[in-house]
């Protein structure tokens, strides 16, 4: 229900002093930049007050280079909180020629962490923005940059799937199993609903490449246990998903994912919480 979006987003209140780093398809870090969020609720939290301030240098000191503020008293249907406070926020359709892109954000205690996936006009992967943030006052510390071997092992979880249109969230388990084979792979076995999905990925520095089906996809290894997982391409009347995922700490990952249909209509968005078991 839209009131319970309203309700969850208000779990991000709060300042949050961060940064904004842009990222290559090949997981370079091209430039960084500081932040402050701030997330204020007013008239009983009827009202939210958003102001977004950047920095050009390494002090939050200094004047903003950028000084943005913006009110809400409702949601768009563009974007779905889950109950964590976690949400998907995105293009609702895939179009010719016209940029797409997605954020998704994760919260956690005094962290945050947000990823935001652009598109160019040829629907061409074209770069991640990520951005860590932490509650100002807070002691709260950066995760490590994720690697394959935090990866390894067998994940149970739980999905909460949830719709543009709000009806109830669904609720399934899932398993995931990750194992290193030689040849420098990685086999990754995922099931779900009754259905187990396999596929095989080349390592690639802080890159895994899946060349299995028709469309080639990357998952890509970041600061702060981050990862995402993109097609290379986003192609016309083929559905398609685009995933980022948080490992929150050694035995707990989360992975927020956003579906697509053949028309190129966003369907829903999946929120995934897993502990390591093995």
């Amino acid at each position: 229900m839209a009131e319970n979006n309203w309700e969850n987003f208000l779990k991000n209140l709060g300042e949050w002093e961060g940064s904004f780093t842009k990222i290559s398809p090949q997981g370079e870090i091209l430039d960084s930049t500081l932040s402050i969020i701030n997330l204020e609720g007013l008239e009983n939290n009827k009202l939210v007050k958003f102001r977004l301030r950047r920095f050009a240098g390494d002090s939050y000191e200094e004047t903003p280079t950028q000084d943005y503020e913006q009110q809400y008293r409702s949601l768009g249907k563009q974007i779905i909180f889950f109950e964590t406070g976690t949400f998907s926020k995105g293009s609702f359709q895939l179009a010719p020629f016209s940029e797409f892109g997605s954020e998704f954000g994760f919260i956690q205690g005094d962290r945050r962490l947000r990823c935001v996936l652009l598109y160019d006009r040829q629907n061409e992967f074209s770069n991640v923005t990520l951005i860590r943030e932490f509650r100002s006052g807070s002691n709260a510390e950066e995760r490590p940059p994720l690697t394959i071997d935090q990866l390894l092992g067998k994940w149970q979880g739980t999905a909460y799937s949830a719709y543009p249109d709000f009806r109830p969230v669904d609720k399934f388990e899932t398993s995931l199993e990750v194992h290193k084979l030689d040849n420098n792979q990685i086999e990754q076995k995922l099931t779900f609903s009754g259905k187990t999905l396999t596929s095989t990925a080349q390592i690639q520095g802080n890159k895994l490449i899946f060349n299995t089906g028709d469309s080639p996809r990357q998952i890509l290894l970041l600061p702060d246990g981050t990862s995402t997982n993109a097609p290379s391409k986003l192609e016309l009347r083929k559905p398609f998903f685009l995933e980022v995922g948080w490992l929150v700490n050694e035995k707990e990952r989360q992975r927020l994912i956003r579906n697509y249909d053949a028309t190129g209509a966003w369907t829903g968005s999946t929120l995934v919480i897993e502990h390591k078991v093995d």
